[in-house]
Protein backbone atom coordinates (compact mmCIF):
# COMPACT_ATOMS: atom_id res chain seq x y z
CA UNK A 1 0.00 0.00 0.00
CA UNK A 2 1.78 3.35 -0.87
CA UNK A 3 1.55 6.58 1.55
CA UNK A 4 -1.24 8.25 -0.75
CA UNK A 5 -3.48 5.37 -0.14
CA UNK A 6 -3.00 4.86 3.09
CA UNK A 7 -3.26 8.56 3.91
CA UNK A 8 -6.63 8.51 1.60
CA UNK A 9 -8.20 5.86 3.90
CA UNK A 10 -7.13 7.10 7.48
CA UNK A 11 -8.73 10.66 6.85
CA UNK A 12 -11.31 9.11 5.44
CA UNK A 13 -11.71 6.88 8.91
CA UNK A 14 -11.15 9.93 10.74
CA UNK A 15 -13.76 11.95 9.05
CA UNK A 16 -16.10 8.73 9.51
CA UNK A 17 -15.24 8.60 13.43
CA UNK A 18 -16.12 12.53 13.59
CA UNK A 19 -19.61 11.86 11.61
CA UNK A 20 -20.52 9.45 14.12
CA UNK A 21 -19.79 10.93 16.91
CA UNK A 22 -22.05 14.56 15.68
CA UNK A 23 -24.82 11.98 14.90
CA UNK A 24 -24.94 10.09 18.90
CA UNK A 25 -24.33 13.47 20.25
CA UNK A 26 -27.25 14.88 18.30
CA UNK A 27 -29.31 11.93 18.93
CA UNK A 28 -28.52 11.61 23.23
CA UNK A 29 -27.10 15.04 24.26
CA UNK A 30 -30.16 17.13 25.74
CA UNK A 31 -31.23 19.89 24.03
CA UNK A 32 -29.58 22.68 26.62
CA UNK A 33 -26.49 21.11 26.00
CA UNK A 34 -26.40 20.20 21.94
CA UNK A 35 -25.85 23.67 19.75
CA UNK A 36 -27.21 21.04 17.03
CA UNK A 37 -30.80 21.73 18.07
CA UNK A 38 -32.90 24.58 17.55
CA UNK A 39 -33.36 26.75 21.06
CA UNK A 40 -36.30 27.05 23.13
CA UNK A 41 -36.37 29.49 25.76
CA UNK A 42 -38.30 27.29 28.06
CA UNK A 43 -35.44 24.24 27.78
CA UNK A 44 -32.87 24.75 31.38
CA UNK A 45 -29.75 26.42 30.72
CA UNK A 46 -27.00 24.13 29.46
CA UNK A 47 -23.81 24.28 27.87
CA UNK A 48 -25.04 24.81 24.08
CA UNK A 49 -27.77 27.75 26.14
CA UNK A 50 -25.23 30.90 25.68
CA UNK A 51 -24.28 29.94 22.20
CA UNK A 52 -27.91 29.33 20.75
CA UNK A 53 -28.76 33.24 22.33
CA UNK A 54 -25.73 34.28 20.18
CA UNK A 55 -26.89 32.78 17.37
CA UNK A 56 -30.37 34.29 16.83
CA UNK A 57 -28.88 37.82 17.41
CA UNK A 58 -28.07 37.23 13.89
CA UNK A 59 -31.67 35.81 12.98
CA UNK A 60 -33.99 38.29 14.11
CA UNK A 61 -37.06 36.65 12.20
CA UNK A 62 -35.86 33.23 14.11
CA UNK A 63 -35.67 35.09 17.12
CA UNK A 64 -38.85 36.43 17.21
CA UNK A 65 -40.38 33.50 16.24
CA UNK A 66 -38.71 31.45 19.12
CA UNK A 67 -39.94 34.02 21.55
CA UNK A 68 -43.53 33.54 20.10
CA UNK A 69 -42.97 29.63 20.68
CA UNK A 70 -42.11 30.37 23.86
CA UNK A 71 -45.65 32.15 24.95
CA UNK A 72 -43.65 35.58 25.65
CA UNK A 73 -46.42 38.70 24.23
CA UNK A 74 -44.91 41.67 22.62
CA UNK A 75 -45.43 44.53 20.35
CA UNK A 76 -43.59 44.85 17.21
CA UNK A 77 -42.29 48.72 16.72
CA UNK A 78 -41.96 49.92 13.15
CA UNK A 79 -38.17 51.47 13.20
CA UNK A 80 -39.57 55.23 12.34
CA UNK A 81 -41.69 55.07 15.76
CA UNK A 82 -39.02 53.17 17.50
CA UNK A 83 -35.71 55.51 16.18
CA UNK A 84 -34.68 58.95 17.32
CA UNK A 85 -32.33 60.62 14.91
CA UNK A 86 -29.27 60.00 17.00
CA UNK A 87 -30.57 56.40 18.16
CA UNK A 88 -32.24 54.77 15.00
CA UNK A 89 -33.32 51.05 15.96
CA UNK A 90 -34.28 48.25 14.07
CA UNK A 91 -36.81 45.70 14.46
CA UNK A 92 -37.30 46.52 17.77
CA UNK A 93 -40.40 45.80 19.98
CA UNK A 94 -42.13 46.62 23.76
CA UNK A 95 -42.42 43.81 25.98
CA UNK A 96 -46.20 43.16 27.10
CA UNK A 97 -45.91 40.12 29.52
CA UNK A 98 -42.96 38.26 31.33
CA UNK A 99 -42.33 35.94 34.16
CA UNK A 100 -42.10 38.40 36.57
CA UNK A 101 -43.60 42.15 35.95
CA UNK A 102 -40.89 44.67 36.01
CA UNK A 103 -41.62 48.18 37.73
CA UNK A 104 -40.79 50.51 34.84
CA UNK A 105 -43.08 50.08 31.86
CA UNK A 106 -43.01 49.34 28.98
CA UNK A 107 -39.63 47.95 28.02
CA UNK A 108 -38.58 48.78 24.84
CA UNK A 109 -35.71 45.98 23.60
CA UNK A 110 -34.38 43.89 20.80
CA UNK A 111 -35.86 40.79 20.20
CA UNK A 112 -32.86 38.90 21.62
CA UNK A 113 -32.18 41.05 24.35
CA UNK A 114 -35.97 40.21 25.59
CA UNK A 115 -34.96 36.34 24.56
CA UNK A 116 -32.36 36.07 27.22
CA UNK A 117 -34.42 38.52 30.08
CA UNK A 118 -37.01 35.77 29.47
CA UNK A 119 -34.52 32.90 30.17
CA UNK A 120 -32.89 35.21 33.19
CA UNK A 121 -36.47 35.39 35.14
CA UNK A 122 -37.98 32.04 33.99
CA UNK A 123 -34.27 29.71 34.93
CA UNK A 124 -32.20 32.04 37.52
CA UNK A 125 -34.44 34.56 39.36
CA UNK A 126 -37.64 32.51 40.49
CA UNK A 127 -35.53 29.02 41.20
CA UNK A 128 -33.24 31.04 43.51
CA UNK A 129 -35.82 33.44 45.51
CA UNK A 130 -37.57 29.85 45.85
CA UNK A 131 -34.37 28.35 47.31
CA UNK A 132 -32.46 30.89 48.58
CA UNK A 133 -35.03 33.42 50.04
CA UNK A 134 -38.00 30.76 50.51
CA UNK A 135 -40.27 33.61 48.93
CA UNK A 136 -41.41 34.72 45.14
CA UNK A 137 -40.14 37.89 43.27
CA UNK A 138 -43.54 39.52 42.92
CA UNK A 139 -41.24 42.68 41.28
CA UNK A 140 -38.27 43.30 39.32
CA UNK A 141 -37.16 46.53 39.76
CA UNK A 142 -35.83 48.43 37.28
CA UNK A 143 -33.71 51.58 35.71
CA UNK A 144 -35.43 50.61 32.14
CA UNK A 145 -34.42 49.60 28.98
CA UNK A 146 -33.84 51.80 26.52
CA UNK A 147 -32.27 55.18 26.70
CA UNK A 148 -30.56 57.52 23.99
CA UNK A 149 -27.77 58.15 25.85
CA UNK A 150 -23.65 57.33 26.18
CA UNK A 151 -21.37 54.99 28.43
CA UNK A 152 -21.24 57.06 31.30
CA UNK A 153 -18.26 58.95 31.05
CA UNK A 154 -17.84 57.96 27.43
CA UNK A 155 -18.75 59.27 23.56
CA UNK A 156 -19.91 55.88 23.10
CA UNK A 157 -22.80 55.02 22.60
CA UNK A 158 -24.17 52.66 24.95
CA UNK A 159 -26.24 49.27 24.31
CA UNK A 160 -29.38 51.00 25.97
CA UNK A 161 -29.09 53.70 23.13
CA UNK A 162 -30.05 50.33 20.97
CA UNK A 163 -32.65 49.27 22.97
CA UNK A 164 -30.18 46.44 23.94
CA UNK A 165 -29.46 46.73 27.41
CA UNK A 166 -31.66 46.64 30.96
CA UNK A 167 -30.35 47.72 34.45
CA UNK A 168 -31.39 45.96 37.65
CA UNK A 169 -31.01 47.66 40.50
CA UNK A 170 -33.19 45.37 42.34
CA UNK A 171 -36.21 42.48 43.60
CA UNK A 172 -39.61 42.81 45.51
CA UNK A 173 -40.52 39.68 47.24
CA UNK A 174 -43.99 38.71 47.76
CA UNK A 175 -43.07 38.11 51.40
CA UNK A 176 -42.81 42.12 51.86
CA UNK A 177 -38.66 42.36 51.76
CA UNK A 178 -37.26 44.24 49.31
CA UNK A 179 -33.51 43.44 47.62
CA UNK A 180 -31.27 46.56 47.10
CA UNK A 181 -28.22 45.99 44.91
CA UNK A 182 -26.78 48.88 46.14
CA UNK A 183 -27.06 47.94 50.34
CA UNK A 184 -27.27 44.13 49.59
CA UNK A 185 -24.80 43.46 47.11
CA UNK A 186 -22.16 41.62 48.67
CA UNK A 187 -23.59 41.48 52.00
CA UNK A 188 -22.97 38.31 54.31
CA UNK A 189 -26.79 37.36 53.93
CA UNK A 190 -29.38 35.50 52.29
CA UNK A 191 -29.75 38.67 49.92
CA UNK A 192 -26.49 39.09 49.46
CA UNK A 193 -26.14 35.66 48.03
CA UNK A 194 -29.75 35.71 46.17
CA UNK A 195 -28.09 38.85 44.27
CA UNK A 196 -24.73 37.07 43.87
CA UNK A 197 -27.07 34.05 42.35
CA UNK A 198 -28.81 36.45 39.86
CA UNK A 199 -25.75 38.04 38.84
CA UNK A 200 -23.59 35.18 38.32
CA UNK A 201 -25.89 33.05 36.23
CA UNK A 202 -26.79 36.46 34.23
CA UNK A 203 -23.61 35.92 32.90
CA UNK A 204 -24.81 31.81 31.22
CA UNK A 205 -26.87 34.48 29.07
CA UNK A 206 -26.19 37.77 28.13
CA UNK A 207 -22.96 39.00 26.52
CA UNK A 208 -22.46 42.12 28.97
CA UNK A 209 -23.01 41.47 33.00
CA UNK A 210 -21.71 44.54 34.93
CA UNK A 211 -22.21 45.31 38.32
CA UNK A 212 -20.89 46.78 41.43
CA UNK A 213 -17.70 45.27 41.14
CA UNK A 214 -17.02 46.75 37.78
CA UNK A 215 -16.68 50.51 38.81
CA UNK A 216 -18.83 53.52 40.73
CA UNK A 217 -21.43 54.01 38.07
CA UNK A 218 -22.69 50.33 38.66
CA UNK A 219 -23.19 50.55 42.31
CA UNK A 220 -26.26 50.79 42.75
CA UNK A 221 -27.40 48.02 39.77
CA UNK A 222 -26.80 45.19 37.49
CA UNK A 223 -26.56 46.03 33.86
CA UNK A 224 -27.41 43.35 31.40
CA UNK A 225 -26.97 43.65 27.44
CA UNK A 226 -26.14 41.32 24.57
CA UNK A 227 -23.95 43.72 22.60
CA UNK A 228 -20.52 42.36 21.03
CA UNK A 229 -18.22 42.55 24.00
CA UNK A 230 -18.50 39.54 26.23
CA UNK A 231 -17.64 40.79 30.26
CA UNK A 232 -19.08 39.47 33.30
CA UNK A 233 -18.05 42.06 36.22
Amino acid sequence: MNNTLERTIKQVGIVAIVLFAIFIANRYLPAQHNPLRPISLNDPIGVATYFKLQRIKADTDLCYDVLQKAGVEYTPLTDEDASTDRCPLSRTAVLNNSTIPYSVAPLKMTCHQMASLYIWEREIVAPAARDILGSPVEEVLTYGSFSCRNIAGSKRLSEHGRANAIDIRGFKLADGRTVDVRQHWREDSELGEFLTATHDGACRLFSVVLGPDYNAAHADHFHFDMGSSSICR
